[in-house]
């Protein structure tokens, strides 16, 4: 049974007048039936969810989801929207597509703006013909967003293209409750079946039977458009040993014909640098977004662990009393050198009512483009920011030196964290600058995470770990431990590549900018590399955590 709470609260029936019970009848007939949207979402990649999808689900007041699986797509909702279980019933397809399209009717009886999502397409091997004709019978009103059915999209994602200039004719066969008579089939087609892996054996046999040679191709999929994505090829003759041998679970679409050879030279998902790979991302959760979403395009599979949390100075006394100088005109410059230093000085403007007028008069610089973009987003445009090197070091080689002449002022506001080091503070002194160092922020070091990810990270269940920051390097080993020496480290600038091997590590790719885009391109690109070696060594392609060498030996 569904799992949603939908049924309305029953009321003991009570005697009214006639002339208010048709007054009744008639608020009831006239009381509008909600709308029903039938949204397919794909196979899997949220990326998948056309424009008119992610726009229909915007102004939902209701979405009936099938799982977890549509967890990815409720993000598009507005506040508040109810949320809805529509699994279905146990038993056979029939029973689960009655349920389902009961719930959809309810549903739409209760509320205005009614979001029904369905895996693949709608109308395709779904159940959304049968909820929407329910709909139809029940006078509820129904649109369709069509979307990426399974059928095309995995062997795409695969690198099959299921019609080539030789073969035009395609079969889609779903063996989840039929029976089929594969006598009127013939080896020319393409085949692509659904549903069948619990009884592969006996379709391969019968496949063979009806004339098509034991040796053609075969590929099944896994996991189709998600980074979990495996594809077993083989052949009629050989593909239930062949996935037998690759330990391959879940249901699969499978592709036979001449078409499945294409994917020798079509292949690009799989072959993405790093797919596949279980990234630590250990970072501060707000920012992570940025760095997981690129490494996934990457095909990567990261997962974000918090090292550090951020905090407000344990006195604020000393932040108060630098807005309150930048206000009255005592410095010259402000210098953010990072994200989170502008975060902490926008939060005390508004705290006291300030914008961004405040800093008129006043020059501005960025220690990065990440942190300029920061600015940016409060309309102010930095007048500094590194030539080269995006750092603190990087900083200080542009600044220009005090001129008594020229600089009414020589006092610099520098809002940081209460790690960060003196390189700047120290070469602005050199300049001839006084500098406000004002711990805006505090980075404290967070719990440490379960047990299971604990020993992931020290045992090399990780393929690689991207690091952010010292702090980042620091605080991972301090709550987690090192990582094993098979696992591949990553780091966004040359400080933390020094902290990294200070701990121990060494370090296999660098960031060329500091940004977390540039980080997740740098391993990136040794992934990529490492691909090609092995490749023209002619060994398989195996994940860092699938070779373990001895010992990490420090760069």
């Amino acid at each position: 049974m569904s799992s949603a709470k939908t049924a309305a609260a029953t009321q003991t029936p009570q005697k009214v007048p006639a002339k208010a019970a048709a007054t009744s009848s008639t608020a009831k007939q006239a009381r509008p039936l909600g709308h029903v949207t039938f949204v397919g979402v794909g196979p899997g990649d949220p990326a998948l969810l056309t424009i008119a999808g992610r726009d229909v689900l915007a102004n939902a007041d209701a979405v009936v989801v099938e799982g977890p699986e549509h967890d990815a797509f409720l993000g598009y909702c507005r506040a508040g929207v109810e949320v809805i279980d529509g699994s279905g019933a146990e038993g056979s397809r029939a029973l689960r597509v009655a349920a389902r399209a009961r719930l959809v009717v309810k549903t739409a009886k209760s509320a205005a703006n009614v979001v029904r999502l369905l895996t693949g397409d709608p109308f395709t091997f779904s159940s959304g013909a049968e909820e929407a004709a329910a709909c139809r019978k029940a006078g509820i009103s129904f649109n369709v967003v069509p979307g990426v059915s399974e059928v095309s999209a995995v062997p795409a994602y695969a690198g099959i293209p299921l019609t080539v200039k030789s073969e035009r004719e395609v079969t889609v066969l779903d063996l989840a409750e039929a029976k089929l008579d594969f006598s009127r089939l013939h080896p020319k087609q393409t085949l692509v079946l659904l549903n069948a892996v619990d009884v592969l054996k006996d379709v391969a046999t019968a496949l063979v039977e009806s004339g098509f040679d034991a040796g053609t191709p075969v590929c099944a999929t896994v996991g189709g458009t998600t980074t979990a994505q495996t594809s077993v090829v083989g052949t009629l003759g050989t593909i239930v040993a062949d996935l037998r041998a690759a330990k391959v679970v879940g249901e699969a679409v499978i592709v036979v014909g001449s078409v499945v050879e294409q994917r020798e030279a079509l292949s690009w998902f799989e072959t993405k640098p790093l797919f596949g790979w279980r990234i630590l991302v250990p970072r501060t959760k707000d920012q992570a977004g940025p760095l997981m979403d690129r490494l996934r395009r990457y095909g990567a599979m990261p997962e974000e662990v918090p090292t550090i949390s951020v905090e407000p100075p344990r006195n604020p006394q000393q932040m108060d009393k630098a807005i309150r100088g930048l206000v009255e005109g005592r410095y010259e410059w402000v210098a953010f050198t990072s994200v989170n230093a502008v975060k902490a000085v926008r939060e005390k403007f508004d705290e006291y009512g300030l914008d961004a007028r405040a800093f008129s008069g006043l020059k501005i610089a960025a220690v990065g483009e990440k942190t300029a973009e920061a600015i940016a987003a409060w309309g102010i445009r930095p007048d500094l920011l590194p030539s080269g090197e995006q750092s603190a070091a990087g900083l200080v080689e542009d600044w220009p030196p005090f001129d008594e002449v020229l600089d009414p002022i020589n006092r610099v506001f520098l809002p940081r964290a209460d790690i960060a080091t003196e390189t700047l503070v120290a070469g602005l002194t050199d300049l001839g600058w006084e500098v406000d160092d004002v711990t805006a922020y505090r980075t404290v070091r967070a719990a440490p995470p379960p047990a299971p990810t604990r020993e992931a990270i020290k045992s090399g269940k990780f393929d690689a770990v991207v690091f952010t920051s010292s702090s980042t390097v620091r605080n991972l080993v301090g709550i987690a431990g090192k990582p094993h020496a098979s696992t591949v480290i990553a780091v966004i600038g040359p400080a933390t590549l020094k902290t990294a091997e200070e701990h121990g590590l060494r370090v296999d790719a660098m960031a060329e900018a500091p940004s977390a885009e540039e980080l997740a391109d740098a391993l990136a690109r040794f992934g990529a590399d490492r691909r090609d070696t092995m490749v023209e060594a002619g060994e398989p392609v195996t994940r860092p955590s699938e070779r373990r060498s001895g010992s990490r030996r420090k760069s």
